[in-house]
C-alpha cells in the first residue's frame, strides 16, 4: 500500500520535471521472480526505475541512503522506506548475506528484486566490475537477470551534489538472461563469477559506458588517497 502511495505521490512531480523514458520495459516479465541488474550512477537511480515499471521492485541500496541528516537525504530516505527497498550494510560479509537472503526470499515469493553488480555509485561514470552476489542469487535462485542501464542521472544528481539538475533520463531494459551454461561448473565461485561478468557486458552493451576492470570501491579509494596527498602536499607548502 505504501509503495503505491508514494508512487502516486512522488510519480507525476519526476515525469514532470525529469519527463523519463523507458525502452524494453517488455523485457521485465508480467508476472513471477526476476533480478533486475543495473548499473549505479546516482542515488535517484532507485526512484526512477521503480517509477518506469509497472511492477513494484525491491532494491538493495546502501544503508547510508536510509540515515542522511540533511533535508535531501531525509526525503531520499523517506522514499525508499516507502518503497520497501532493503538496506545494506557493507561493512559487514554477514550483513551482507543477510541482504542476498532476504533477495532470494522475496525472488522466491515472485517478486522484482533490482541489484547494484558494482556494489556503489560510480565516482567517474565508467562502468566497473561486478560483485558475485547477481550470481549468487541467479544460480540459487534459477531465475533470469535482466540487465539494465540508466542514462542520465550521473547528471541530474552526481554524488557529492544536493540539489538536482533538470535534464533527460532513460531507462534502457536488456533481454532476459539465463544461466544454465554455468551450472555445471565444478567450482561455486567461478560460476558467480562467470555470471556477473556475463550481466556487466550485458549492461555495458545497454549504457555504453567505458569499462574499467577494478571494483568501483577500489577506484574510490585510489580517489580518496590520491586527494589525501593532494592535501599533504598543500600543507606542506
Amino acid at each position: 500500500m505504501q509503495y503505491r502511495v508514494s508512487r502516486v505521490l512522488a510519480g507525476p512531480i519526476l515525469h514532470v520535471l525529469w519527463r523519463p523514458t523507458i525502452t524494453g520495459s517488455d523485457n521485465v516479465p508480467a508476472r513471477g521472480g526476476a533480478i533486475l541488474a543495473s548499473n549505479h550512477l546516482s542515488i535517484i537511480d532507485s526512484f526512477f526505475l521503480p517509477l518506469m515499471l509497472d511492477r513494484p521492485v525491491t532494491f538493495a541500496a546502501k544503508s547510508e541512503y536510509f540515515t542522511g541528516t540533511r533535508l535531501v537525504d531525509r526525503a531520499a530516505a523517506l522514499y525508499l522506506r516507502r518503497t520497501n527497498q532493503l538496506a545494506v550494510d557493507r561493512s559487514s560479509t554477514r550483513a551482507a548475506r543477510g541482504m542476498l537472503e532476504a533477495a532470494l526470499d522475496l525472488l522466491r515469493r515472485g517478486e522484482l528484486f533490482g541489484i547494484y553488480p558494482e556494489g556503489t555509485r560510480s565516482p567517474d561514470g565508467k562502468l566497473y566490475r561486478g560483485r558475485t552476489g547477481v550470481g549468487w542469487l541467479a544460480l540459487t535462485s534459477g531465475l533470469p537477470v535482466i540487465p539494465i542501464a540508466m542514462i542520465g542521472t550521473d547528471h541530474v544528481l552526481p554524488p557529492g551534489r544536493v540539489t538536482p539538475r533538470l535534464g533527460p533520463i532513460e531507462v534502457r531494459v536488456g533481454k532476459p538472461m539465463t544461466f544454465e551454461q554455468h551450472g555445471g561448473m565444478g567450482a561455486p565461485a567461478k560460476a558467480r563469477r562467470a555470471v556477473a561478468d556475463d550481466v556487466m557486458r550485458a549492461i555495458g552493451e545497454l549504457s555504453g559506458q567505458e569499462v574499467a576492470p577494478i571494483y568501483a570501491s577500489t577506484r574510490k579509494e585510489q580517489l580518496a588517497a590520491a586527494k589525501r596527498r593532494m592535501a599533504r602536499g598543500a600543507a606542506g607548502a
